[in-house]
């Protein structure tokens, strides 16, 4: 009997001990800079002469180690490799293949704070944001692990309806082999869900992480082979995405492609998977989660304390780099003032700083998002009026100080497309119904909020509000495994609900099986 699924607890840094623990983790992991590390193709390890260093974005001196680059006959290796290792890792039983989730899950607990050190370093993030990452990627490990074994005593809980005559039954079997493509914001719990989810259904991936955040998805790699996952299930395959990401999409083998990031680069791939290479069998599936401009809706009846403080910590948790992070504010006229003034005061409180020293804002990801960011703000400084921040901040990092624009027009270039940074665009609704018209004006449709105390308002809210997360009086980030399956409408992607019910569906290919009875 599978005991129920319950999610990981975030740990409590108040705690004087949580406290000793974590920044003794944190000086494990400093301690060991500087390494070189390997692809994995199968059980061979892989070092290559290219290598791609890992800055610490919060301290560009300091280099995190060096990750080993495939090139395209690397990638065609590892996929060989995938295809020979299909043949029997889709054979293995759910049961089995589930085990080794629930391992690396103990094994991942047992060393939380590791893992979210590494978070700290080589993303940039807080304490408490690193610490949820590594939750998530236990939960994601957890919880994929007892849907796989769910869906194969399907027919013992929902069976086919049967006939007198024959006797049927359903199965999910593997897809093949799948490109997995995690984003760099989210470098463990996403990358950790989607490969699980993949491998756990059957069937064998090559793993290509984003190149910033390559060491912590080698960590979860090494922590799979420590628990025993048969060679060639992961395949390891870092690289340039301009020389192996196409090619690996366009593939006739590829079965696949899990892809969580920009809208730019799932529409791309998206519209290669479309093709039909040459001697390729079936159509390819895209499983695609590509961003948000999400918006919270705060009416005259809503209460404001709260509705504020939900506001900047959607807005600027993380910097603001979470496809679900609130970068509009929609507030009612009569309120607007009185809103704005909390939101004000509230991000004014915080400092800016290391994150290994667990400062609430820490840096952007790297160069190129550094410079997009900041340009955004010159557009926003032209289409609305600049209430804070609008520059960068001192460090040896890629520090920018939360921004907050009033007064713009839901037609502005900061209302419409996602900057993926500390930028925070407020606007005017005459009332709750043009605030949701407001919302609507997008072509995302990720994550939502709407506060207010009015039931009419909230069930026209849940009605109205087109996006595929919409929470009701608390912020739009924050979504846990199995409680929020998460995924968007629209732009934002394929609905995939990732952490819930029918995600493994995506993974696997339902075969109805029915014999006649003599």
């Amino acid at each position: 009997m599978l005991t129920p699924f319950v999610n990981e607890p975030f740990t409590n840094f108040q705690d004087e001990n949580n406290r000793k623990a974590m920044k003794l983790a944190l000086t494990k992991v400093k301690n060991s800079f500087g390494h070189t590390y390997p692809l994995y193709i199968g059980s061979e390890k892989i070092y290559t002469k290219t290598t791609t260093p890992s800055i610490n974005p919060g301290k560009v001196s300091e280099t995190i180690g060096y990750m080993s680059s495939a090139n395209r006959e690397l990638a065609e290796k590892a996929m060989q490799k995938a295809l020979d290792t299909f043949e029997t890792w889709k054979k293995v039983s759910p049961e089995e293949r589930a085990s080794y989730l629930f391992k690396a899950a103990n094994l991942m607990r047992e060393r939380k704070h590791e893992f979210s050190s590494l978070l700290v370093f080589e993303a940039g993030k807080n304490w408490a944001e690193a610490d949820a990452d590594t939750a998530e990627a236990i939960d994601f490990l957890e919880f994929y692990a007892r849907e796989m074994i769910r869906l194969d005593r399907i027919n013992e809980t929902l069976p086919p309806t049967q006939i007198p005559t024959e006797k049927s039954q359903l199965r999910y079997i593997p897809l093949g082999v799948g490109i997995v493509i995690p984003p760099w914001n989210f470098p463990l719990a996403i990358c950790v869900g989607m490969t699980s989810a993949a491998i756990v259904s059957g069937n064998t991936v090559l793993l290509k992480p984003a190149s910033p955040t390559s060491i912590i998805a080698y960590q979860f790699v090494s922590l799979m082979k420590e628990v025993g996952l048969p060679p060639g299930v992961i395949n390891f395959i870092p690289g340039n995405p301009n020389e192996i990401g196409d090619f690996l999409t366009a593939h006739p083998k590829t079965r696949f492609i899990s892809f969580t990031g920009s809208k730019q680069v799932g529409l791309h791939i998206n519209k290669l998977a479309a093709n039909t290479a040459k001697n390729q069998i079936w159509i390819k599936r895209v499983i695609a989660e590509m961003g948000g401009k999400d918006g919270i809706i705060v009416d005259e009846t809503a209460d404001l304390d709260q509705a504020a403080q939900q506001i900047v910590a959607s807005a600027f948790g993380f910097q603001g780099q979470k496809c679900s992070a609130g970068s509009r504010a929609i507030l009612v006229d009569s309120i607007y003032d009185q809103v704005v003034s909390k939101i004000l005061d509230l991000t004014k409180t915080f400092t800016i700083g290391l994150p290994e020293e667990n400062h609430p804002i820490g840096p952007v990801i790297d160069q190129k998002a550094y410079d997009k960011i900041l340009s955004y703000i010159e557009i926003g400084k032209q289409e609305g009026s600049l209430l804070l921040g609008g520059s960068t901040a001192s460090g040896d990092g890629f520090y920018i100080q939360p921004t907050i624009f009033g007064e713009v027009d839901q037609e502005a270039r900061i209302m419409q497309e996602e900057i993926f940074g500390p930028v925070l665009a407020i606007t005017r609704a005459t009332d709750w119904q043009e605030a949701i018209q407001i919302y609507n004006h997008t072509e995302y449709g990720l994550t939502g909020s709407f506060f207010s105390k009015d039931e009419h308002r909230i069930q026209q809210a849940q009605e109205q509000m087109h996006c595929g997360n919409l929470y009701i009086n608390r912020k739009c980030t924050g979504a846990l495994v199995g409680v929020h399956p998460f995924g968007g409408f629209n732009m934002s992607g394929t609905d995939s609900k990732a952490g819930g019910y029918d995600y493994l569906l995506l993974f696997t290919q339902a075969k109805s099986i029915s014999r006649q009875i003599s």
